[in-house]
C-alpha cells in the first residue's frame, strides 16, 4: 500500500512543533507501550517504529512486513508482536531487530487484533473470522464461532473475549466459547475493565460497557464508528477514538464523558495509555502520533527541543517544513550520529550504505546508488519501497514538485 503525500506536514508553521511524533509515511493504525517504557507505533507504511518519547525521536524502524500493519501488542520482557494485512504475526525482541525472532502463520486473511494475557499468552484475530490462541511452540488453538471478521480482542478475568462484525461479543475459555452479548451492529474494538467487565466500540458510534454477567450500558460517544479503545492501567479511564477524528475520555465506572480531545479532525485509528496512566497517545490518518494529558485532555508538547531553531541562518524555510517528516529518523550532522536512520552529513556524492556504524538493510548495503539531487528526488517520487526494495525506511513520497525542490535545496544547504 503506497503512502500518502506529505501535505499534512506542510500545514504547520516551522516553529510550531507540536505534541506529536512525525515519522510514518502512512496512517498510524496501532500503538503499544512495551514493558520497560517507550512507545511503539505501526501503520499503513508497513513500518514498526520504536520511539524515545522524551527526545521525540525514533530509536529504530523495523520494516519486515510486506503489507499495511493494523495490530501491535507488548510481549513479556519488552518485546512486541506486530501483524497486518499479510496475515503473519512477527514477534520482536526488546529494542527491536532487523528480523523478527519468530513468525506465526495460520490466519487466512489480514490480522486485525492482538492481545496478550497476563501470563504472556498471545491471541490474534482477523478477517478470516477466527480467533487463535498461540502456544509456546508456535501452534495455535483455533476458536471459531464469529460470522465475519473479528476486530477486537481482550483478555479479562476468566478468559479471552472477542468482538466481531457480526455484532456479538464472545467469551472463550478452555472448554469452548459462548456469546456474552448480541449487539446487532458490527463491533470494532474491545477493552478489558476491572472485575471482568468489558468496553466495546461499535459502528454506530456507541461505546457499550458490558458487565461480567452480560449487562449492557451505553455511552453515546457520537455518530461516527468507534474504531479504537484503551483503558487506563487503573481501569478508571477509557479512551474511545472514532473515524470522525474525535477521542472521548470517559470516567469509569460512572461512565461520564470527561473530555473530548481537540484533534486534527481526521480518523483516529489507535489509542493507548502510558504505563503510569498520565499520558494518552493517539495515532491516525494524519500519520502522526500525538500525546495528551489524560487528566485534562490537554495536548502536551513539545516533545523535543525545536530542531529548526538550531539550523544555520538562511536555510530554505519551505524545505525545512518538508524536512520535519524526516527529522524523526535522520540527523543532519555527523556529530549527532546515527538515529533510526543514518546521519545525512555530506549526503550528496555519498554512496548509499556507507555511513560507518549503521546497520543497513541488505538492499542498501549493496551501495549501488550514489546520492545526488536526482537520485534523492527519484527516491521521494517513486518511493523507497520501489527504488530500494527491502529498505527499512518508512514508505514516504513527496508528490508536489515545489515541496520536493524545496527539500532538495534544504538538504544541499544543511548536509555539506
Amino acid at each position: 500500500m503506497r503512502a500518502l503525500l506529505l501535505l499534512a506536514f506542510l500545514l504547520l508553521p516551522i516553529l510550531s512543533r507540536a505534541q506529536d511524533l512525525a515519522g510514518h509515511g502512512g496512517p498510524v493504525r496501532a500503538l503499544a507501550v512495551p514493558e520497560g517504557g517507550g512507545l511503539a507505533s505501526a501503520g499503513f507504511d508497513q513500518a514498526v517504529i520504536l520511539w524515545d518519547p522524551a527526545a521525540g525521536k525514533a530509536r529504530r524502524v523495523m520494516r519486515w512486513h510486506a503489507g499495511a500493519l493494523s495490530a501491535l501488542a507488548p510481549l513479556p520482557g519488552g518485546g512486541l508482536a506486530s501483524a497486518g494485512e499479510e496475515g503473519r504475526i512477527a514477534l520482536w525482541p526488546a529494542g527491536g531487530a532487523e528480523q523478527p525472532l519468530r513468525v506465526l502463520e495460520g490466519h487466512a486473511g489480514p490480522v486485525t487484533a492482538l492481545a496478550v494475557a497476563p501470563d504472556g499468552t498471545l491471541a490474534s484475530a482477523g478477517w478470516d473470522g477466527t480467533v487463535r490462541v498461540w502456544a509456546a511452540d508456535g501452534s495455535a488453538r483455533v476458536l471459531e464461532g464469529h460470522a465475519g471478521a473479528v476486530g477486537g480482542l481482550a483478555w479479562r478475568a476468566g478468559g479471552l473475549a472477542s468482538a466481531g462484525a457480526d455484532g456479538t461479543i464472545r467469551l472463550w475459555d478452555a472448554t469452548g466459547g459462548r456469546v456474552l452479548a448480541e449487539l446487532g451492529l458490527p463491533q470494532n474494538a474491545l477493552a478489558a475493565l476491572p472485575g471482568g467487565a468489558l468496553a466495546t466500540g461499535g459502528a454506530d458510534g456507541t461505546v457499550r460497557l458490558l458487565s461480567a454477567d452480560g449487562g449492557v450500558r451505553e455511552l453515546a460517544a457520537g455518530s461516527r464508528p468507534v474504531v479504537a479503545l484503551a483503558a487506563a492501567p487503573d481501569g478508571r479511564s477509557l479512551a474511545a477514538a472514532s473515524l470522525g477524528g474525535s477521542v472521548g475520555l470517559w470516567s469509569l465506572p460512572e461512565g461520564r464523558l470527561r473530555h473530548t480531545l481537540d484533534g486534527p479532525g481526521l480518523p483516529v485509528w489507535s489509542v493507548v495509555f502510558a504505563a503510569d496512566g498520565r499520558t494518552l497517545w493517539t495515532g491516525g490518518q494524519d500519520r502522526r502520533v500525538r500525546r495528551w494529558e489524560a487528566a485534562t485532555g490537554a495536548p502536551l508538547g513539545p516533545l523535543a527541543p525545536e530542531a529548526e531553531a538550531a539550523l544555520p541562518a538562511g536555510v530554505d524555510a519551505h524545505g525545512a517544513r518538508v524536512w520535519r517528516a524526516c527529522s524523526a529518523c535522520h540527523a543532519l550532522t555527523e556529530q549527532e550520529g546515527v538515529m533510526a536512520g543514518p546521519h545525512l552529513h555530506r549526503l550528496f556524492g555519498r554512496r548509499m550504505g556507507s555511513v560507518p556504524g549503521y546497520a543497513y538493510s541488505e538492499r542498501l548495503a549493496r551501495g549501488d546508488i550514489t546520492w545526488t539531487p536526482e537520485t534523492v528526488a527519484d527516491l521521494f517520487t517513486r518511493g523507497p519501497d520501489v527504488v530500494t526494495p527491502g529498505t527499512r525506511m518508512p514508505v514516504q513520497t513527496v508528490g508536489e514538485p515545489g515541496d520536493l525542490a524545496a527539500l532538495l535545496r534544504f538538504l544541499e544547504q544543511t548536509t555539506r
